[in-house]
């Protein structure tokens, strides 16, 4: 088995930032601007998205280099934790049709808002079911997420 990936692999993910980048030039303005549902959505996407990545690394190279898995283990972490803001804040959000922002105790209630809202939440669910086989809620919870091995 091979420790290092084939030389002829096509890397995506210079890419994927350069098309962040790209996005956050041409689609946020300078000067105050709410947030939409659909930007806070696709950025939850993204986050899930990168977390399923780290995820794969982290169970592959934490096998072979223990040193290495043990940071990917905690960047992971770390992209769940930002996933769970994101999801949050879009919950948080002005509705697109009516403008309102919901009352918090409608967010911490979970109820879920229907179809197309709903996908943000089956997402998150779908995600949170493999974070909960593969992290503790001690990992979740600690201020500081890795082991230093040297």
């Amino acid at each position: 088995m091979s420790r290092t990936p084939s030389p002829t692999a096509q890397d995506f993910v210079p890419f994927a930032t350069a098309a962040l980048d790209f996005h956050r030039a041409l689609n946020l303005p300078a000067g105050p601007l709410v947030t939409s549902r659909a930007e806070l959505d696709a950025l939850h996407a993204h986050l899930v998205s990168l977390h399923g990545l780290l995820d794969a690394h982290t169970l592959r190279t934490g096998q072979l280099v223990p040193a290495v898995g043990d940071p990917l283990r905690a960047t992971r972490t770390r992209i769940w934790q930002a996933a769970e803001h994101v999801h949050g804040a879009y919950h948080a959000a002005p509705r697109p049709d009516s403008g309102e922002v919901p009352e918090p105790e409608a967010c911490h209630a979970g109820l879920p808002e229907g179809a197309p809202e709903l996908t943000i939440c089956q997402r998150h669910q779908r995600t949170a079911h493999l974070v909960r086989r593969r992290t503790t809620p001690a990992d979740l919870h600690a201020p500081f997420t890795g082991l230093v091995r040297r």
